[in-house]
């Protein structure tokens, strides 16, 4: 706990302060290794008064008035008393004579849903066993190395036999392991602040600094994390800085008037979400919101962050008939430098489906800072390409290579998440026109381009082993599917797709840069084959990918190749053992020196039916 100095409130109120939650919430007061005190402090500049009601005071307003620090609006008491672990809120006296009951925007935890109220927690103690994994990230920069995201929602990953949630220290025998096996360089948790429904999957949020009682306490957490870490598997949050719910306990007109959020109605209001737009041009609501991201990435250890709904930052209500959000934008590029100077070789991506640019370039040259943002674009084209029929797919062969004009742009994270699996979208496999065999066979071939296209990866749970049913916000994952051979042929490939992707540096060493990727043939739209290669730094290591997105046969087909000698087949899609009918190429091709497609040799191949084949350059 720090105390409030002339300087603090200056800097709290400009929008500098990055370390908030040392000096507003609930702090025990510690001495000589004794606990003699817990100290309240909260900003509520249009209150007229203010008490601290709880369990300790039978929630009455008299006993444990607070006293208005100065003129900017800070409340603090001191109670001499150990109230650890006690329920608490803040009764605020608005203007106009309201009492409203308000959960602590700086609590560290709070209670289990539908509880509304805060915990005094020390957040302090939790002796970590990463130190050399902390100490070597700041040099382990993404660019160039495997990024395969795991994006999931830690209620219904897994859960009890009860259906009850697994608390955070539970996930770690289970969950860990399941990384390890699969694959996976990252993994992504959806919003675990604070949140009192569960329909909102966390993105309408409370207690910015309280990851949610659902899954346990804060240092149940810290020990998940520190585990994961551990294990060299890197911990990404969902975070939601531009907008919050508007249940009565929460930010929302916290003291009677807008306080965090915009004056504005027209711009605060967000309709089509039911939620309220925080002004992220205010000095009080960017020390709220950067204090929050250090306090994640220094207390909790976490690597980086996915900002959700950047374009409704971008713009006002993500419109840009409403014109540029210039003080959300400076808070953005504030953010950015604040997280790469705590952790330079954090992940920071942008969930943003505009056209804006430089969005992943540094502030200093015209960027918004971030380091990553999710190719929206290639998502939406991909998708609609393949639940198109086969027979029509030929249409239609510029969704499946128009994302190479821009693929450089930025540098871009391809995104198959939540959002694609849920409201009537159906899974990944259910969106594959054909029968059965068809459906699986689209759905590999979908996971090979996904995998072996420029650019880091994110796959949501359960698409891992194509899960038929749309993502269940209320029930753990179809895991029973593992047992039928088409599912787990789905889960095998994608594994082995991961552990190439991880092996093999053509697949991941320049996914940003132009050298990397060189089309072979992008114009063979009659017969839907698609033909790449795929460089490392070193271009003799590197690695030609074909695929093919219609349910036919080619024997003998010709593929133009950079380099004469052997390509040998390291992964076909189309192998029994993933489900497929077994055409694949056994034996090592051998150049021919003839021309094509722009080589001075080729290849002869067989091409299986909805398939993706991947061949590396042997000399």
């Amino acid at each position: 706990m720090k105390s409030l100095s002339a300087d603090t409130l200056y800097y709290f109120n400009q929008g500098k302060l990055e370390d908030a939650y040392q000096h507003f919430g609930a702090h025990l007061i510690k001495k000589d290794g004794r606990i003699e005190g817990t100290r309240f402090t909260v900003y509520a500049p249009h209150a007229r008064a203010v008490s601290v009601v709880g369990e300790f005071n039978d929630w009455q307003n008299w006993m444990h008035e607070m006293t208005r620090m100065d003129a900017s609006g800070i409340w603090c008491i001191e109670i001499p008393t150990n109230l650890e672990w006690k329920s608490y809120k803040y009764e605020i006296v608005t203007a106009d004579g309201r009492h409203l009951y308000k959960s602590d925007p700086y609590a560290f935890f709070s209670a289990e849903r539908p509880d509304t109220v805060s915990k005094v927690y020390d957040i302090e103690g939790y002796v970590w066993g990463d130190g050399d994994y902390m100490a070597a990230r700041h040099e382990d920069a993404p660019y160039q190395k495997p990024v395969i995201i795991y994006e999931m929602h830690l209620g219904t990953w897994m859960q009890k036999p009860d259906g009850t949630f697994h608390k955070y220290n539970e996930l770690v025998d289970l969950l860990i392991p399941y990384l390890q096996e699969n694959g996976y360089t990252h993994v992504e948790f959806m919003p675990i602040v604070e949140h009192p429904f569960d329909g909102s999957w966390g993105y309408q949020g409370t207690g910015y600094y309280s990851p949610t009682s659902r899954y346990g306490v804060p240092k149940d957490l810290m020990y998940l994390i520190d585990q994961l870490h551990q294990q060299n598997i890197k911990v990404i949050l969902d975070w939601v800085p531009g907008h919050i719910c508007k249940d009565a306990h929460g930010l929302y007109m916290f003291d009677g008037q807008p306080l965090y959020e915009y004056r504005d109605p027209h711009i605060r209001e967000n309709i089509g979400w039911g939620t309220a737009n925080l002004d992220l041009g205010r000095g009080e609501t960017r020390s709220f919101l950067i204090s929050n991201a250090l306090y994640w990435l220094k207390i909790f250890h976490v690597d980086g962050f996915r900002i959700d709904a950047v374009s409704n930052i971008i713009y006002h209500l993500g419109d840009a008939r409403f014109g540029e959000n210039i003080g959300a934008m400076a808070f953005l590029k504030q953010l950015s430098a604040v997280i790469f100077r705590e952790h330079p070789s954090a992940l920071l991506a942008a969930e943003d489906s505009t056209a804006y640019p430089k969005v992943t370039h540094p502030v200093e040259a015209g960027g918004l800072g971030f380091n990553y943002k999710w190719n929206m674009g290639w998502m939406n084209d991909t998708l609609k390409f393949f639940a198109r029929d086969p027979i029509y797919r030929k249409h239609h062969h510029g969704d499946l290579t128009f994302s190479l004009h821009y693929a450089f742009s930025e540098n871009y994270l391809l995104p198959l998440s939540h959002d694609e699996v849920v409201h009537g979208k159906q899974s990944l496999v259910e969106k594959m026109p054909g029968d059965y065999w068809q459906k699986f066979a689209n759905f590999r071939a979908l996971i090979g381009y996904f995998s072996t296209h420029p650019g880091k990866t994110l796959l949501f749970m359960g698409q891992e082993f194509a899960q038929m049913h749309e993502w269940k916000d209320y029930a753990e994952l179809d895991w029973h599917l593992l047992a039928y051979p088409m599912h787990e042929g789905a889960a095998r490939y994608v594994r082995d797709m991961n552990r190439l992707v991880q092996a093999e540096k053509a697949l991941h060493e320049l996914d940003h840069e132009a050298r990397g990727f060189r089309w072979i043939d992008a114009h063979n739209a009659d017969q839907s084959v698609l033909s790449f290669v795929r460089y490392a730094a070193d271009p003799d290591d590197h690695l030609l990918v074909v695929i093919h997105l219609t349910p036919n046969v080619y024997h003998d087909y010709r593929v133009g190749v950079p380099n004469a000698g052997t390509y040998e087949e390291i992964l076909n899609s189309d192998k029994l053992i993933y489900g497929g009918s077994n055409l694949y190429n056994g034996a090592p091709l051998v150049t021919h020196p003839e021309p094509m497609h722009g080589c001075a040799q080729h290849i002869r191949m067989t091409v299986a039916p909805l398939s993706v084949a991947i061949l590396k350059w042997r000399g």
